[in-house]
């Protein structure tokens, strides 16, 4: 069951530059848990598709199955979308940008959809390089089925039942890194200050972007020994870096200390600030980044930030040298250009 927001907002609601209220990027009412990690979530993607001044109607929203890709209804509601099937959000994904590469690509994910079931098609979506904005609201449970630990799982965490976990956890932003994606980054929910930036950053990457955010169960994975509960999270996060993403053609003011900050320009114009830098870590060397990563989850640490981006990555479009006109807007005479185009195809094959 889902509800329908109030229509009454306040009549001097702040507005973006294109007129737009922060209404217009809501959706429907939350039906999740109170206090649920992935509220928080919609709430930041709201907040910076409202910033980025984004128009809704170019955005495509995908999901699977699970707690997390119910949320979609929760935000962008002026948006398109698609709630497919267990796992499979990745190629419906794949189809729909190399139908339509003018539009915006939001993926949203659980461990479950993405760690388990839905693993083959996310391995395939980051060595495509897929233009999307991937986002996992990580849990560690099962949410919609009493709360089961997932593949992400730490290796002896307790379930709200009191079993420790027997198995290695699968981490996804290590995953990623490993076959390549251009884009890799950790949040936590409860943090909309890392959290929003890194969306926007995510955006305006042009390719596969990964945010594995840390999206606590209020239900059945925020009892005392879960590595995925508030109160670890919260006590045991070091963060990489403060992520301060600055729009093409927007006024930089952003000062930091020397020595303790990077700029990362991104392919259109934009860029992203990274202040008080990691010890012995660079995020455009995906050497460094996985290194980082390790001795975070060595340490027992919740490694959060930016980790790594590539800033010369090429994606699916530009691999496959496609068209530059969307194919769902090509012509017949394009579509079908006559039996001469196809002899000289299939001369060129023999």
């Amino acid at each position: 069951m889902t509800f329908v927001r109030p229509v009454f907002r306040h009549p001097e609601s702040p507005t973006n530059r294109l007129g737009y209220t922060r209404k217009f990027y809501e959706g429907a009412l939350s039906t999740l848990c109170a206090g649920c990690g992935h509220d928080s979530v919609s709430g930041a993607i709201i907040q910076a598709c409202f910033e980025m001044a984004v128009e809704p109607h170019r955005v495509a929203k995908l999901s699977g199955i699970g707690c997390s890709s119910k949320t979609p209804a929760y935000f962008l509601a002026n948006s398109h979308g698609f709630n497919s099937v267990h796992g499979r959000m990745p190629s419906v994904a794949t189809g729909a940008y190399l139908a339509n590469r003018d539009l915006m690509y939001i993926g949203i994910s659980g461990d479950g959809d993405s760690a388990s079931i839905g693993m083959g098609q996310f391995v395939h979506a980051i060595r495509r390089n897929l233009n999307i904005t991937y986002i996992i609201m990580n849990n560690g449970c099962y949410g919609l089925t009493k709360g089961q630990d997932s593949a992400t799982a730490d290796f002896g965490s307790k379930s709200k039942a009191g079993i420790p976990n027997m198995y290695q956890s699968i981490d996804m932003a290590g995953l990623a890194l490993e076959l390549g994606a251009s884009f890799v980054g950790r949040s936590f929910s409860g943090d909309k200050e890392q959290l929003i930036p890194m969306i926007k950053a995510a955006m305006s990457h042009p390719g596969f972007a990964l945010i594995d955010v840390v999206s606590p169960c209020v239900t059945f994975n925020n009892n005392q020994g879960s590595t995925k509960s508030y109160d670890y999270t919260r006590e045991h996060i070091e963060t990489t870096a403060a992520v301060d993403f600055v729009p093409l053609m927007s006024e930089i003011t952003a000062q930091y200390e020397e020595g303790n900050s990077i700029n990362v320009n991104l392919h259109d114009g934009s860029v992203i600030h990274l202040s008080k830098l990691a010890k012995d870590w660079d995020p455009q060397d995906r050497h460094s980044a996985m290194n980082r990563l390790y001795h975070a989850k060595a340490s027992g640490e919740v490694l959060t930030g930016l980790i790594f981006i590539d800033t010369e990555t090429r994606d699916l479009h530009s691999l496959l040298n496609t068209t530059d006109t969307a194919l769902n807007s090509l012509g017949k005479e394009n579509l079908c250009p006559g039996s001469s185009v196809l002899e000289d195809i299939n001369a060129a094959l023999r």
